[in-house]
């Protein structure tokens, strides 16, 4: 006899089509049902709350009576909650992300009675390939999920899944879906075994246990569940149907002690299920939002509040916990794929809003507790310069300040001058002397005649690894000005970039003499597609920036030269006018190129003005003019290599497109970098918006990288990409997602005569992720700029530094430990290579353990003068390593 396990849910998206506000009122009745039923019917043995323990706390925060009530359902194991926060997207966001996604999840539940030992993701466009990793340094060892694995690539639904680093769990996948038994049609009980996707479920178990969830989007609990299935046991002799929960029925599969077959790698196939490729570029503008705030809690915000603790600041771990908590909301799959309405994606920019005050407003405020500590030897104004990476640094910074002389100097504490470019100046001393507000207007402090905002390029060196080093300003006769040129070429130690007459770029990596040629081609074509997925349109065409009209003009200085070319874009108004071939509205675009000194990457800045363009896409295409079979781009934790082409799945839709959800592209995404090269030779991108890409050309020599996308409908039918239906809603209109107003995007290109692991690709991209933090001082600057700020004692060094590695793994983050008194760093493998590190304190170190997701011991680790051995890490390995200081 077979066990049929029904497993009653609800698949409950916080937000989609509708707002999360219009969710939670129906979440309220959904929630209180449940509660009731499970306590009143014994025969309801269970039920699962979608595997996210935001809804338990969305319908704690407005029934606060019911927590009790809650409690003992949970600890019953009858109410089903967590893992996860919500139910988050996998590709797009970032580890940090997703760890703190699946622990914060875990805590909530651990205080309500415990929950699901389970890694449940239902619905997630696809399966990305650090999970395992993830999954199993958070303790879980089991997985249910559905999106992304193939019947081709997995034919039977209990499999072992290998990730990118060689972890394993178990994986139980969801063969039809996990609304599947929500659709049983209680007035054919009898033909249930025939009908409803049963006989391929049935076909695809491994075991005589088979998965049949009983649920589906926003559903109800079904009341009549046990009556059902109490009929459905009198009516099929051959099977015997149960309520369970996840738990029981991965047991019960455990216990028949079937061999699994192995499945490898990431998981993104669209034969049998839609997984969306491409929703990676979809609301540009938010996806942007996303990879600043993303780097910027983790690069910034949380190392820099570690390092602040050193000279006695409070951390503000609650501060940094709400934001995160407004991440996970904005993860959630439908809501970082951005495939919602309008209404929604303004609640998504709300709380990125809300995050990005907060976040910038605490480095603002820690940058400011240590630098008016700093000793200042009397100097009115300092620039007080931190580096919240593991290594030493010099480089650029590019900021704009507020400086009382027309002609000034930068020193260090040795008197040594800096050297800066003013990039422009512009007289602010109504604003600023109008805003200085004085606690004590007696005090005697330097008020300036004049104030100007300069934008400035400084050149620092030496910056000490996770810590910081003090600047000064004084009045000069002279200072570095930047000048417009007549050239049509900028340049640097590193390269030489001259303009062509089609508008595209030469570039001569000077280390090798070796010429890239026709580099930095724009590409804009229609998009077909919907919120969900790109496609291009049925009656395209595609038009090149070297075919475009344009001007240009160079700005030179000792530390920055600036190529500006401004394309004049004619291009069709939409989808109508590009089926008819018009060429009839303009789209201007300018494109900025920067070499800063001492610096090995392309720097670009492109404008955008698309206020009067629909429905297409734009595109930026680099040569690396070399064939390749595959890309390099980073994932979670490390970096994957991905086949240019999907030959066989391509093979495949062209024989068989009825059987594909949707056109296996090789439209793929990254966390911060994707390159290509070969033993010789590495080209990578940086994209700091959009993370989209793919490799084209006859032999996959380019890489073209995704600005932006735009399209006017939550979802549409028969796509060139996407046949068939509509996913989503196709009578939703988005306007907003047009994307008509101004926009910007920057990104880098780093060229290196050397292969992927040599060229240290990951470093770079974190080094350009992690930009430099300069605070400026002066008590002229307090008021409503900064807020008013009571003296406090200068006791600190003009130089300081806490922590430092020998920069061969990349840090993730350091920070403090959630329920512990020390600090957690957690580190990974960028490369292919083996690597070995090693963490050296300025402090002394009490206690050093090697931890896992959840901050709890796995070892201990060796403290030798204040330095800790890190253990040898494979490729795509992260390591959590947990610190407590005397």
């Amino acid at each position: 006899m077979k066990t049929v396990h029904m497993v009653p849910h609800t698949h409950w998206d916080r937000e989609w089509f509708f707002t999360s506000s219009r969710a939670k009122v129906y979440l309220l009745k959904d929630v209180q049902d449940v509660l009731t039923r499970l306590e009143e019917d014994p025969r309801f043995s269970c039920f699962v709350l979608d595997g996210q323990a935001s809804l338990i706390v969305d319908y704690l925060k407005w029934r606060p009576q019911d927590e009790e009530r809650v409690r003992k359902l949970v600890s019953q194991k009858k109410l089903i909650i967590g893992p996860w926060y919500t139910q988050t997207d996998q590709f797009l966001p970032s580890g940090e992300n997703i760890i703190r996604n699946l622990t914060y999840g875990m805590r909530i539940c651990e205080k309500l009675g415990g929950y699901q030992k389970v890694a449940y993701v239902p619905d997630s466009f696809g399966q990305e390939s650090s999970m395992p990793q993830i999954y199993r340094e958070a303790g879980l060892e089991n997985a249910v999920l559905w999106r992304g694995f193939s019947n081709q690539e997995a034919p039977k639904s209990e499999f072992i899944w290998q990730g990118e680093d060689g972890s394993r769990v178990k994986v139980y996948r969801m063969a039809c879906g996990y609304f599947i038994g929500g659709l049983i049609d209680e007035n054919n009980l009898d033909k249930i075994m025939q009908e409803n996707s049963f006989p391929e479920v049935e076909k695809e178990a491994t075991t005589n246990q088979i998965l049949f969830p009983q649920g589906s989007d926003m559903a109800p609990i079904r009341f009549n569940l046990p009556d059902l299935i109490e009929k459905l046991n009198e009516l099929h002799t051959k099977y015997c149907f149960k309520i369970s929960s996840l738990e029981d029925y991965i047991s019960a599969v455990n216990q028949e002690k079937t061999r699994f077959s192995i499945i490898d790698g990431e998981h993104d196939s669209g034969r049998d299920m839609r997984v969306h490729k491409s929703n990676y570029s979809s609301r540009a503008d938010l996806k942007q939002f996303n990879t600043f705030l993303q780097n910027y809690l983790t690069n910034v915000v949380e190392p820099l509040c570690s390092l602040g603790t050193r000279f006695g600041l409070e951390y503000p771990q609650a501060e940094i916990e709400s934001m995160w908590e407004k991440i996970f909301e904005n993860s959630a799959h439908d809501s970082m794929a951005n495939c919602v309405s309008d209404s929604v994606n303004n609640d998504i920019l709300h709380r990125y809003k809300e995050v990005k005050d907060i976040a910038t407003s605490i480095v603002e405020l820690t940058l400011r507790e240590i630098s008016v500590r700093v000793k200042n030897d009397g100097h009115d104004l300092t620039l007080t310069v931190f580096n919240t990476l593991t290594v030493s640094r010099t480089g650029i910074i590019r900021r704009k300040l507020f400086i009382p002389f027309k002609k000034f100097e930068i020193i260090d504490p040795l008197g040594n001058k800096v050297p800066f470019t003013v990039l422009s100046l512009k007289d602010e001393t109504a604003e600023i002397n109008g805003a200085t507000i004085q606690l004590n207007p007696g005090d005697e402090i330097y008020h300036p005649d004049h104030v100007y905002e300069a934008d400035l390029a400084i050149k620092v060196e030496n910056i000490p690894p996770m810590g910081y080093k003090q600047f000064y300003v004084h009045e000069a006769t002279t200072s570095d000005e930047i000048q417009k040129s007549t050239d049509r070429s900028v340049e640097n130690e590193f390269y030489k970039i001259e303009l062509n007459f089609d508008g595209s770029l030469e570039i001569t990596d000077k280390e090798s003499n070796q010429i890239y040629h026709r580099q930095a081609i724009l590409e804009e074509n229609g998009d077909g597609g919907d919120s969900y997925n790109y496609s291009p349109a049925h009656d395209d065409n595609v038009i090149y920036s070297t075919d475009q009209s344009f001007t240009w003009h160079a700005f030179k200085s000792d530390l920055v030269e600036q190529l500006t070319i401004s394309f004049k874009f004619k291009v069709p108004k939409d989808l109508n006018a590009r089926k008819e071939g018009k060429l009839d509205t303009d789209l201007p675009v300018v494109l900025k190129i920067l070499l800063y000194k001492g610096e090995k990457l392309v720097r670009f800045h492109l404008d955008v003005d698309n206020r009067e363009v629909s429905d297409h896409r734009l595109c930026i295409d680099f040569d690396s003019e070399i064939v390749n079979k595959f890309t390099v781009a980073d994932l979670q934790f490390g970096a994957i290599k991905r086949p240019v082409e999907k030959d066989k799945d391509l093979a495949n839709w062209k024989l068989e497109k009825n059987k594909w959800q949707e056109k296996p592209i090789s439209i793929n995404t990254m966390q911060s970098f994707v390159a290509v090269g070969n033993d010789l030779f590495t080209l990578a991108l940086f994209p700091q918006g959009v993370r989209e890409y793919e490799a084209i050309g006859k032999n996959h020599s380019k890489l073209r990288l995704t600005l932006f996308r735009t399209y006017g409908m939550l979802g549409k039918s028969d796509l060139l990409y996407r046949p068939g239906r509509a996913s989503g809603d196709a009578t939703v209109e988005t306007p907003d997602a047009e994307l008509h107003k101004e926009l910007s995007f920057d990104f880098a290109l780093y060229l290196a005569e050397r292969d992927f692991d040599s060229a240290e690709v990951a470093q770079a991209a974190k080094n350009y992720n992690t930009p430099l933090q300069i605070f400026e001082y002066a008590e002229f600057l307090n008021g409503r700029l900064l807020f008013p700020f009571n003296r406090v004692a200068r006791d600190l060094p003009q130089s300081a530094s806490l922590l430092s590695t020998r920069g061969k793994l990349i840090l993730s983050t350091i920070k403090k430990a959630d329920e512990r008194p020390g600090w957690v760093i957690r580190l990974y493998n960028g490369g292919f290579t083996a690597v070995e590190d090693s963490l050296l304190f300025k402090q002394l170190v009490k206690h050093a353990e090697l931890v896992d997701l959840r901050d709890e011991c796995k070892e201990n680790l060796a403290v030798e003068e204040n330095r800790v051995f890190l253990p040898k890490l494979e490729h795509a390995k992260f390591v959590s390593v947990y610190i407590e200081f005397a």
